[in-house]
């Protein structure tokens, strides 16, 4: 018998559930059809892939080492696809994003602004994501680019650094003035927080500044969306810290240096190091440092 796509794809959909009946349901196949058909592998490969004798079907030695090389396979025919579609000449073209949520605040807008100005003809799918996710997607030709931080990556994972991000404390432009500019940090102990949650690799990055200068803020609320904080601190008489960059549309906002400065970061483009690099993804890499750069933000060291 030939091997058959659909067989590596039906492999593949059993070893995520651990169970025949949850992947037929995902492929909306019967369950014996898809159990005749990976015996079918089986048989044309000569070994034993799955082990059935248990609660849950779980992948042999041979069916573990067979996986990577399958999932690895079905990866690079996407990926073949794709090339085979592009068009150089930006026409058309797809483009899959993924960035971390902090940026969805002041950074996507733009970019698709201008992206659809320059590009109409290229669609783009954003996703929004923690940058883990972010990078175990790029390696698993889930998404094309990634917008995240330059930390240690993932092996396999390339960065580009694109700009230095500085985050403040930021009140409400109706507040009274709060003394002293820059703030000394000691002072937000008279200061009621409205903070990140800890889903926000912001959130760590603040909470180690405060360990640091041996603060503890009163943090009176925590949301999981920039744009909460964002309402919250225009209506109320709490304070947050975000990056500067937020602050820059926001007139209703005001941001407050602090005394020392909070650690900067540098924002970083990622991709997959032996990716394609498609027409689209070309453009858009050059896009985001032209809008970068146009924008004033901080170059990155």
């Amino acid at each position: 018998m030939a091997l058959e796509l659909r067989h590596l794809r039906y492999l593949l959909a059993v070893a995520q559930h651990s169970n025949f009946t949850r992947a037929a349901e995902d492929l909306h196949i019967s369950q014996p059809t898809l159990s005749q058909q990976i015996k079918q592998l089986e048989r044309t490969l000569g070994v034993q892939l799955l082990d059935r004798t248990g609660r849950t079907v779980r992948l042999t030695d041979a069916g573990e080492a067979y996986v990577h090389h399958a999932r690895r396979a079905l990866r690079d025919l996407a990926a073949g696809e794709r090339a085979v579609h592009d068009v150089q000449d930006l026409s058309r073209g797809h483009l899959r994003l993924a960035l971390t949520p902090t940026f969805t605040a002041y950074l996507i807008g733009p970019l698709t602004a201008d992206l659809h100005a320059r590009h109409p003809g290229i669609t783009l799918t954003v996703q929004e994501m923690t940058q883990d996710r972010i990078e175990s997607a790029l390696l698993a030709d889930h998404v094309d680019l990634g917008i995240a931080f330059q930390d240690p990556h993932l092996p396999g994972v390339t960065a580009t650094a694109l700009f230095t991000e500085t985050l403040s404390l930021v009140i409400g432009a109706h507040r009274p003035d709060t003394g002293p500019r820059p703030l000394p940090v000691r002072h937000l102990a008279e200061h009621q927080l409205a903070l990140l949650s800890g889903d926000f690799a912001t959130r760590s990055h603040i909470d180690a500044y405060f360990a640091q200068q041996h603060v503890t803020p009163r943090i009176t609320v925590e949301a999981n969306s920039v744009q909460a904080l964002t309402e919250i601190v225009q209506r109320t008489p709490l304070a947050t810290v975000l990056p500067d960059a937020i602050t820059h549309d926001h007139p209703d906002l005001t941001p407050i240096a602090l005394d020392p400065p909070l650690p900067t970061r540098t924002v970083a483009l990622l991709r997959r190091a032996d990716a394609y690099r498609s027409a689209a993804v070309r453009a858009f890499t050059q896009l985001t440092h032209d809008l970068t750069h146009h924008r004033g933000y901080t170059p990155a060291p």
